[in-house]
């Protein structure tokens, strides 16, 4: 039988997707697929979900849910967050850097080579280094792709927004002026793009914290794309390189353990969905808020790798009382998080 992982690469990232946890002890971890509402995979073949069916397509957000009195956790899935990025001027350097460093996948189209070479760098994933209309045409769109257009001159800006508001998208965002981006969108409607779109472009990029150096306006588009991004609620917690560490077992086949959030009350660093698989050697992929919090689920998952039991359990972390505050658990919130072998 295909294994999660297994089924999970197999789905069409282009369509709704979303994996269903039992967080009851009854039926603990039993786990279903869902593809636009409908089940294509499950745990246990004929077992809980399947009596559900009717009730799963109508499930929409990522949440924790009732379903025959049972407590279900519905993870809406995403894919790896990406960042495409045209122009590779001093704007484009520190947002490629940030985009580095929330993990994100970060594309950068630029036409000229010693900007491109400035974008690698600064540790781009992918620099194409070719005239703007016909680098886009490479690159795809997608529920989980973010558009920043910081190109050098309005022509520019026209051509990189004519192409990609006709791709899938999570965010468009350009930078310049109220007139200069007006300017472009105006004559793009001319032409026929969906003025829809055009108006919920992003303009001018950035929240505004009245930024100045190219460093302050690359913060500002990143809070920007973060905000958009925390709204959406896909939870993307099944990355590529989660997907390669399970799929690609280790030589000695040691267990690991996944840890997903799957409640969280107050002032908890990250939200429900959010993952992070630990090996066996106490290495992490991923991280469900960091300090002394994630200390202790790490070392419950590892006694779990080391005994082989439980198979799965559920753990809270309370980071509200005083001993919470000795530990230096700051946030002041509570965490369900789910530990299962792998």
């Amino acid at each position: 039988m295909k294994t999660l992982f297994e089924a999970i690469e197999q789905t069409d990232s282009d369509l709704r997707r979303m994996v269903l946890t039992v967080i009851d002890e009854e039926f603990l971890a039993e786990k279903a697929i869902t593809v636009e509402g409908r089940i294509v995979w499950e745990s246990r073949p004929g077992g809980f979900f399947a009596e559900y069916q009717k009730e799963i397509q109508e499930l929409k957000d990522c949440e924790v849910i009732e379903l025959g009195g049972h407590r279900v956790f519905c993870d809406l899935l995403g894919e790896d967050k990406r960042i495409v990025i045209c122009g590779g001027g001093h704007v484009s350097i520190p947002v490629i850097m940030l985009g580095v460093m929330m993990g994100c996948e970060v594309t950068v189209l630029e036409d000229r080579p010693s900007y491109a070479d400035d974008a690698r760098r600064a540790g781009a994933t992918t620099v194409i280094c070719e005239p703007f209309e016909k680098g886009l045409e490479k690159v795809s769109g997608s529920a989980d792709t973010f558009f920043v257009i910081v190109t050098r001159g309005h022509r520019y800006d026209q051509i990189c927004l004519e192409k990609i508001a006709q791709k899938e998208h999570a965010y468009i965002g350009m930078i310049g002026s109220r007139k200069r981006t007006a300017m472009v969108k105006e004559n793009l409607k001319e032409k026929g793009i969906d003025s829809a779109v055009l108006d919920a472009v992003y303009t001018p990029i950035g929240l505004n914290i009245n930024a100045e150096t190219p460093v302050e306006i690359a913060v500002a588009i990143m809070a920007e794309i973060i905000q958009v991004k925390n709204r959406q609620k896909r939870s993307g917690g099944y990355t590529k390189e989660m997907i390669k560490a399970v799929l690609e077992q280790e030589p000695d086949h040691s267990p690991k353990v996944l840890a997903t959030i799957v409640a969280r009350k107050g002032s908890a660093p990250r939200g429900i969905g959010t993952k992070m698989l630990i090996l066996r050697n106490g290495k992490c992929i991923g991280t469900i808020g960091g300090g002394c919090m994630e200390a202790n689920v790490i070392q419950k998952a590892r006694l779990m790798v080391a005994t082989g039991m439980p198979r799965a359990r559920i753990c809270q972390v309370d980071m509200t009382g005083n001993d919470a505050e000795e530990e230096g658990m700051v946030c002041g919130g509570v965490i369900s998080v789910l530990l299962e072998l792998i």
